[in-house]
């Protein structure tokens, strides 16, 4: 089980001044409407740093992915809190901007998780869109709810369009394109025993939101303690096993639990034959960010089969600090986020090299996310 964080999902804050533990006064125009408030956490526009690796390792071919997109999605803020005015702010006119992370680890074939690679972000900014329209102005919205209907929808979207049942948008592979550009999908992207893990951040200034479907995983660095956001989806975790039983499956031991003795994990997207046993649906957690949080890493089992949760933080987090003390701090603002990191790409590559060496057998992919927005070190030119 996940160990609970010692947050409320929804709680808020105001952003102190680090010297004087003071919170300053600030004015700032959204949207047409000018604001004098607190320096609110949510009018400020930030992207996270991050690096990221993806190597085939010790296996014969390459099955996992890897995407990064910042500014990905504007998000009303109503989503992230049931407050009608925050921190002296209409939460109906303000959307605060999202950067999306994703690691795909595909197994019996890449195709899987080169189509989510390229799809999950899309299809989750049309899941958005549309509940963003459904419950405009909505007062007293349940925010987590929002989260896991939007993530949800939008992994079983892609789960259909993987098995040929759903629609891709822009595809023109078939003739029975319509008019809005998007075309039926007659055959499946994929063999049927092909599929795909799924774990996804959606990062904001205030928020972090994370979905997982399979044995890939997220864990945050807060406070220089190992903080698991998702909890692997194995045939032996407990309500995994029942939920596969009482729908007729079975969980086999053979060279590990797996489900009909074939697959590894509970759920995924794509594996077809072994459908209704696997499924695409995510597990959906939002949090608050807090100043203690220092990094978040989304990998493949490629790094969770040899290294555990709290080795990994200590050693992003080492690094993060080690490549800063000697280099300062050298990222352009203006630039920030659009392009990979220096020290969180330097943290990556170390954790692929430390896995390697500790005899990871499988594709190994990592993203790193350094969270603190300012860190105490001269600037270098």
């Amino acid at each position: 089980m996940v160990e609970e964080l010692s947050v409320d999902v929804m709680d808020v804050g105001v952003v102190c001044d680090e010297v004087k533990g003071q919170a300053s006064v600030e004015q700032m125009e959204v949207h047409g409407t000018r604001y004098t408030s607190m320096k609110s956490i949510y009018l400020k526009d930030w992207v996270p740093l991050w690096g990221c690796i993806s190597l085939c390792g010790r296996r014969p071919e390459m099955e996992d992915a890897v995407v990064v997109v910042p500014r990905f999605f504007d998000i009303p803020l109503w989503t992230l809190t049931s407050d009608c005015m925050l921190d002296g702010i209409d939460t109906n006119k303000v959307s605060v901007p999202s950067h999306f992370f994703g690691v795909y680890d595909g197994h019996g074939g890449s195709q899987v998780a080169e189509y989510c690679h390229d799809r999950i972000h899309l299809a989750l900014v049309e899941e958005l869109s549309r509940l963003k329209e459904q419950f405009k102005g909505f007062i007293g919205y349940d925010g987590q709810k929002h989260w896991e209907i939007a993530i949800t929808d939008c992994f079983l979207k892609v789960d259909d369009e993987v098995g040929g049942k759903g629609h891709r948008e822009g595809c023109l592979e078939s003739p029975s394109e319509n008019s809005l550009g998007s075309s039926a999908i007659s055959d499946p992207i994929a063999p049927e025993t092909v599929g795909s893990t799924a774990v996804v951040s959606i990062i904001c200034s205030s928020h972090i939101i994370i979905a997982n479907c399979g044995d890939s995983r997220a864990v945050l660095c807060r406070g220089k303690q190992a903080w698991p956001l998702s909890v692997d989806h194995k045939p032996n975790r407990q309500d995994e096993y029942a939920r596969i039983e009482a729908a007729g499956g079975k969980v086999i031991q053979w060279n590990g639990y797996r489900v009909f003795g074939v697959l590894a994990m509970s759920r995924s997207i794509g594996d077809r034959y072994l459908k209704p046993w696997i499924i695409p649906e995510p597990e959906v957690r939002v949090i608050s960010r807090t100043k203690d949080d220092e990094c978040l890493i989304l990998a493949s089992d490629g790094l969770w089969d040899v290294m555990s949760n709290e080795e990994v933080c200590e050693v992003a987090r080492r690094r993060l600090l080690i490549w800063h003390k000697k280099n300062g701090i050298i990222s352009d603002p203006s630039q920030r986020g659009t392009a990979a990191d220096p020290a969180s790409q330097a943290a990556a590559e170390y954790l692929s090299k430390l896995a390697l060496q500790k005899g990871s057998k499988d594709n190994i992919t990592i993203i790193v996310i350094d969270l603190k927005a300012h860190r105490k070190f001269k600037t270098k030119t």
